[in-house]
């Protein structure tokens, strides 16, 4: 089995993205599951706040957003009300708000739609695959992780695809904008003042949504009324329809959101099989079964969605600790998906885990995500497309992760390959 041993000194300053350039710091999770699972942490950039960190309690608190509102923004940074309003999406939304502007595009992303794409899927990874494999050594997050979910997007919002390379640019410039390797703006090392009132506190979001208006404009001249983006324009049951400045927010949603779980959960498999000789010959020798648990175990593994943020409404009591309405609560989904008590043996990787209660389309809530569906399928199909060509996969020097404690996952991984 694959076994990956956490290195942190169990002491990790979470707040901090430099704790994350590692790898997630697993130790110190293990420690505030054990001996602080309501643990309330410092935060040098604003208001601390509190930390979940057991699967358990991550799932009950997730289900009540009676008591932790997801209204008030859902990363750790303080934003003012003016933020909040300008910035949000759905996903900063509680129910019944949430609830009527989900239900306008669900469909789009249910099961039965979602499977639908399976053979579109396919093709894309045949043809990947064959450009990759052909140079035997190669990025696997370039030209393999990054590839798939950057096409799929393209499909599903109806873009050319001379544009995707420049729309996964501008959602990595969103969403991992802790990371000096894809943003000139780092929140958290340069003055985003000016940038406040976009998406993610970045210039990119203007750049996205001038894109989105434009796209929009020339679907409405050729009466194009497919896909994601009409649907979401369109009045919910009483009517209403979503402001421009929402329809902004979600285009920017959809772009950011809609690659990184796939392609960070695709990393982490490939750097598993690299590491692993087992892992590959076990999935080569898969039956239909094991596919079907395959996909859970890699994006528990991966875990991208590192936490989400909720803000307490009310006083709660919860593990002693008195939480004060106002004060900030995160669910560290990453923390959960490591649970000794939720998980046997979790720091092994078991394609054939059964009863993966994992977090990281942060079940047990309102808010569980729109494309759980779809990463799985694009997971699934591009690991039985990859698995049956190779006879060996090597890590061919450091991997690198990616500088964020809110999204997780390896940017870059050297590996050399030997087809079958």
């Amino acid at each position: 089995m694959t076994v990956w041993v956490p290195t942190d000194d169990g002491h990790a300053d979470l707040s901090s993205h430099d704790s994350f350039t590692q790898g997630a710091p697993h130790n110190t999770f293990a420690r505030l599951r054990r001996d602080d699972p309501m643990a309330w942490c410092d935060y040098p950039g604003g208001r601390g706040f509190w930390s979940v960190t057991r699967h358990a309690d991550i799932l009950a608190l997730n289900r009540r957003f009676d008591l932790l509102s997801s209204a008030h923004g859902i990363r750790m940074e303080d934003q003012t009300e003016e933020e909040v309003l300008a910035r949000r999406t759905f996903q900063e939304t509680d129910p019944p708000e949430h609830t009527r502007t989900r239900m306008l595009v669900a469909r789009a992303f249910s099961k039965p739609m979602v499977a639908l794409f399976e053979d579109q899927i396919r093709a894309l990874c045949r043809e990947i695959l064959d450009a990759a494999l052909a140079e035997r050594e190669f990025d696997a997050v370039k030209r393999i992780a990054r590839q798939l979910p950057m096409r799929m997007l393209g499909r599903i919002l109806g873009t050319p695809d001379e544009d995707l390379d420049w729309l996964v640019e501008k959602g990595d410039a969103l969403i991992a904008n802790t990371d000096a390797e894809f943003t000139r703006h780092v929140l958290d090392q340069a003055d985003t003042e000016a940038y406040r009132l976009m998406p993610f506190r970045s210039p990119a979001g203007a750049e996205l949504y001038d894109y989105a208006q434009r796209l929009m404009a020339d679907r409405q001249a050729r009466g194009d009324t497919d896909g994601v983006l009409h649907l979401i324009t369109q009045p919910d049951a009483d009517g209403h329809r979503i402001s421009d400045t929402e329809f902004r927010n979600f285009f920017c949603l959809l772009v950011a959101a809609g690659n990184d779980t796939t392609r960070y959960s695709i990393a982490a498999a490939l750097q598993a099989l690299a590491r692993d000789p087992a892992l590959l010959e076990r999935l080569q020798q898969a039956d239909a079964a094991l596919w079907e648990t395959a996909p859970d175990e890699f994006i528990r593994w991966a875990s991208p969605a590192m936490y989400f943020r909720r803000t307490a409404v009310q006083d709660f009591e919860q593990h002693g600790r008195t939480i004060r309405s106002g004060d900030k609560v995160l669910f560290w989904f990453v923390s959960g998906n490591r649970d000794e008590a939720a998980f046997e043996r979790p720091f092994e990787l078991d394609p054939g885990r059964r009863n993966n209660r994992h977090l990281s389309f942060g079940q047990g809530g309102p808010h569980v995500c729109l494309g759980m569906w779809l990463a799985r399928l694009e997971v699934r199909v591009l690991l039985q497309e990859l698995v049956p060509r190779l006879a060996a996969i090597e890590q061919t020097g450091p991997h690198v992760f990616l500088r964020s404690n809110f999204v997780g996952g390896i940017k870059r991984l050297p590996v050399r390959v030997t087809p079958r």
